[in-house]
């Protein structure tokens, strides 16, 4: 499953002169940064990346990992795209997307698709820490970087309860 969430940037953390370099992006409520992850199965996170708000929700899919091989891919209508298509049938996944999608809609299970509410979880639980809810870091690599340590403690978390 593939996804975003917008974070708000803090005051204190957009003093940079050269935003643009450090993921932030202009919207109507301010300063903001999207978080891209793709979990398993499991809604344990995968890959995650970060960009401005303004990037298209498919950028997070150019990169190499983003899509790794398995069996299907779950998402949204913002990430519809023929080349996002081809991509995941060359891999050998079927790509299922929202009812109304955009393009030609691939059959839509309702019951896979329902699915998807473990990368909603996912980004619940790592907003639950108030530095991931807010990003008040100056730096993306700094703001990242904590994501990814919010993400290995949900693997953690996982692997405690299953031992």
């Amino acid at each position: 499953m593939i996804d975003t969430s917008v974070v708000r940037v803090h005051q204190h953390g957009a003093w940079l002169a050269d935003n643009d370099h450090q993921d932030m992006g202009r919207s109507r409520g301010g300063l903001t940064s999207k978080i891209h992850a793709v979990v398993d199965t499991n809604g344990l996170p995968v890959h995650l990346a970060l960009t401005r708000v303004r990037r298209t929700t498919i950028g997070c899919v150019r990169s190499p990992h983003a899509l790794l091989p398995q069996t299907m891919l779950l998402a949204d209508r913002g990430y519809d795209a023929d080349w996002i298509r081809e991509l995941a049938r060359q891999q050998g996944r079927g790509p299922i997307f929202r009812r109304n999608a955009i393009a030609k809609t691939d059959l839509l299970q309702p019951v896979l698709y329902r699915a998807r509410n473990l990368i909603e979880r996912f980004f619940n639980k790592i907003k639950q820490c108030r530095r991931v809810a807010t990003r008040y870091d100056k730096l993306a690599a700094n703001y990242l970087a904590f994501v990814k340590l919010a993400s290995i403690r949900i693997w953690l978390r996982a692997n405690e309860s299953a031992s």
